[in-house]
């Protein structure tokens, strides 16, 4: 189905995905989002790692969940998952556990799949199927998409602008500041770079410097090793380093951190989360899901102001 789905940025008042206000308070000191990749083991199935090993790992984030769940609780701290549609399938309790907990659910593909592997109409239709999966699920369509992998394509951007989305998190050009998307950027190799126009498309930036999985998990590939396996008391002191600089150096920044459950949904990894958490709530810093900070950046709010 093509055309500009509600939900996003146009059309009539629908239902907040998420179930909350949407509002954001003023806070100098910036906002830190808590993201949760919900892979399951689609992230193995997209890798053709179908042994029983790869697949029980992905199986962990099914474990995982609750306990996120209960950590954000305990804190109050909203949140966004973004969750594949073969989580859903497969998952049901876990995923309605994440909406009945009050968390934004966003988009992430159906099996994880590499965007740059698919033609524009093998991703338009993945789009289109778990569109309608977190509708069903949610009862109110997605506003944001992150891609599997954090890699998208030249037409991706359209997509998300044809199925209405409000935001995407999927690129790396700041770190504390929301930024309106282009399309139609020119690259020539004898001269600079050509920028395109700006679209109806909030880019909320992620890193992989803020990203549990490079820091803390073991995979091997054809040609690589990821070696992963980091303390994660060191991961947490670095995410807060960068925290603590948002904090002083940038007013109304905001925070991007991501997660997966099957990642650091471990007992001692928890742990050390819990510890980041009060540390960052010392700092001042509110806690915010994706959706939120996108309709406030869409309202005029100056966010990520240095």
């Amino acid at each position: 189905m093509k055309g500009r789905r509600g939900g996003g940025t146009t059309g009539g008042t629908t239902m907040d995905n998420g179930a909350s206000n949407g509002a954001i308070p003023d806070n100098p000191a910036g906002y830190v989002c808590l993201t949760f990749d919900f892979d399951g083991p689609s992230l193995w199935i997209a890798r053709r790692q179908t042994t029983p090993s790869p697949i029980s790992r992905g199986e962990f984030g099914a474990v995982a969940v609750p306990r996120i769940l209960k950590l954000l609780a305990k804190h109050d701290i909203p949140s966004t998952f973004f969750i594949p549609g073969h989580s859903i399938d497969t998952y049901p309790e876990a995923a309605r556990m994440v909406v009945d907990a009050g968390c934004e659910v966003g988009l992430h593909g159906y099996a994880h799949e590499y965007n740059p592997r698919l033609s524009e109409d093998e991703e338009r239709a993945i789009l289109e199927r778990t569109f309608a999966q977190i509708e069903t699920l949610t009862g109110a369509p997605p506003k944001g998409y992150r891609a599997p992998s954090g890699d998208i394509n030249p037409w991706t951007i359209d997509l998300l602008l044809e199925y209405g989305l409000s935001y995407d998190s999927s690129l790396m050009g700041h770190d504390y500041a929301p930024y309106w998307l282009r399309t139609g950027d020119r690259f020539p190799t004898d001269g600079p770079m050509e920028f395109g126009p700006n679209v109806d498309l909030v880019e909320l930036p992620f890193s992989w410097h803020l990203d549990d999985y490079v820091h803390l998990e073991f995979v091997t590939f054809k040609n690589t090793i990821l070696t992963g396996l980091e303390n994660p008391g060191t991961m947490f002191d670095t995410f807060l380093s960068d925290v603590k600089w948002m904090v002083n150096e940038v007013e109304h920044g905001v925070c991007t951190v991501t997660f997966h459950p099957q990642a650091i949904g471990r007992g001692g990894r928890l742990y050390e989360m819990e510890r980041w958490i009060e540390q960052m709530t010392d700092l001042g810093v509110s806690y915010t899901r994706m959706c939120d900070v996108a309709e406030a950046w869409r309202a005029g709010r100056p966010l990520g102001v240095e």
